[in-house]
């Protein structure tokens, strides 16, 4: 029986052409709509409009402000709940990790249903404040993105790190301050980037809420559905550059970090 040996560029062709067809022929046609008219013209008017006109920037930063909030929240949470597991003493602490991450494995309308039921006994309250709503709700969603990474950050950590620091005359809370947070941002930039960006967009969990909070999803879809498709072209454009900045950014951060160190003596 004859053997066949591949190369690696030979091993690339069929990820190369998924890219082309679903990555970068789509970017194509996004961009030739954001920078065209109805008439198939080229123009600058689609971007001009963006940055003139107040719907569009208040939405933006609206959904910027969402975002954050969102994932200050998931990170206020995350951290303690991966530290206190990473550092237990608990024979099945895989376990507990998966009750924290199981969410994830449950389908994306039930958990939502689900939040929106205990929500309504809280309605009176939460009806007239769509902005909390949208933090509980995007919160929820994306709480486990932000655990998974911080405590595969710090359970990979050497404890003997924290017992030198001890030795050295420094107390827990120096020692975390110095040691352990610091050498645990990776998992922080991951958690952030996996978080942030996602809840700028995923304007699905407020429509299923029944919140009126407009985000730059909810922008995209309404021009689409609209049928003007070089506006939502143009808005999708700028938010994928936006991303982009942001990921350079987390990244940079990420890469001083490896290079100071990581650890504040």
């Amino acid at each position: 029986m004859r053997r066949y040996s591949f190369s690696r560029k030979q091993l690339a062709i069929p990820y190369a052409v998924y890219l082309l067809c679903f990555v970068v022929a789509p970017l194509f046609v996004l961009m030739f709509y954001a920078f065209t008219n109805a008439s198939g013209q080229f123009t600058f008017k689609n971007l001009t409009m963006f940055f003139t006109d107040p719907n569009t920037l208040g939405t933006l930063f609206y959904s910027l402000g969402i975002a954050f909030v969102t994932t200050l929240c998931c990170l206020l949470l995350a951290y303690p709940t991966a530290y206190i597991l990473a550092h237990s003493q608990l024979k099945n602490k895989s376990v507990m990790l998966m009750v924290f991450i199981m969410p994830m494995w449950i389908n994306f309308s039930l958990r939502i249903t689900a939040l929106k039921e205990i929500l309504s006994l809280l309605e009176g309250n939460l009806a007239y404040h769509p902005f909390l709503n949208a933090i509980i709700g995007m919160t929820y969603d994306f709480l486990p993105f932000m655990i998974l990474p911080i405590y595969n950050t710090i359970v990979k950590l050497d404890p003997s790190l924290a017992e030198a620091s001890r030795d050295l005359g420094a107390n827990e809370f120096q020692s975390f301050l110095k040691i352990t947070l610091p050498l645990s941002l990776p998992g922080i930039i991951s958690g952030v980037a996996m978080v942030f960006l996602p809840a700028m967009t995923n304007y699905v969990v407020l429509d299923m809420l029944y919140n009126s909070t407009y985000i730059m999803g909810s922008l995209i879809g309404s021009y689409f559905a609209a049928y003007n498709w070089h506006g939502g072209s143009m808005i999708a454009l700028i938010l994928l550059a936006i991303i982009c900045i942001f990921t350079i950014f987390t990244n940079g951060f990420g890469s001083q970090d490896e290079n100071r160190g990581g650890v504040l003596l």
